[in-house]
């Protein structure tokens, strides 16, 4: 399974582009799915839910099953949170894995910076980082450049970059 993380600072549009992408590379014939790291608060049960009930009295995990789709709860408790490579694993194997956050590991990621954020960009600390895609030219990197405004040219970079050609 080929592997590309979408990495910014919040607010840069991963998930904006990610939902753009996404439909693009799924025209092309590929079988996608997508891993979104989320802030340690987030949470997909809610309070009153006979799930969140099974939770809260101790079920290690719990198992969501409906005509359309199914969800995996797995109460983490007291241990760490698990590696990319375990989550990756837990997965049904696609043609592509798109991965937004995860931005410290080292697999292939494309950067999403916009210049009216005002942030620094992260390529140049993080060598894994493969691509740059910005609302503004930025001359003199060390990776491409592309248009964020383009999602046609971005979801061709990550087919020609991870050598996954399908129409």
């Amino acid at each position: 399974m080929k592997v590309m993380g979408i990495v910014g600072w919040s607010g840069s549009g991963k998930t904006s582009l990610l939902t753009q992408v996404l439909p693009i590379l799924q025209e092309r014939g590929l079988r996608v799915s997508t891993m979104k790291h989320a802030h340690h608060w987030f949470d997909v049960d809610t309070p009153g839910k006979d799930s969140f009930r099974h939770r809260e009295a101790g079920a290690s995990e719990v198992l969501v099953v409906t005509s359309s789709r199914w969800v995996l709860m797995h109460e983490s408790r007291e241990e760490p949170e698990p590696s990319i490579e375990a989550l990756i694993e837990r997965m049904t194997p696609v043609d592509l894995l798109l991965i937004e956050g995860f931005k410290t590991h080292p697999h292939p990621k494309l950067e999403i910076h916009r210049q009216s954020e005002g942030k620094p960009l992260l390529c140049v600390e993080d060598p894994g980082i493969v691509a740059v895609a910005s609302d503004r030219p930025l001359p003199g990197l060390a990776v491409p450049v592309l248009n964020l405004n383009d999602p046609s040219a971005i979801a061709e970079f990550i087919l020609g970059y991870l050598g996954l050609r399908r129409d």
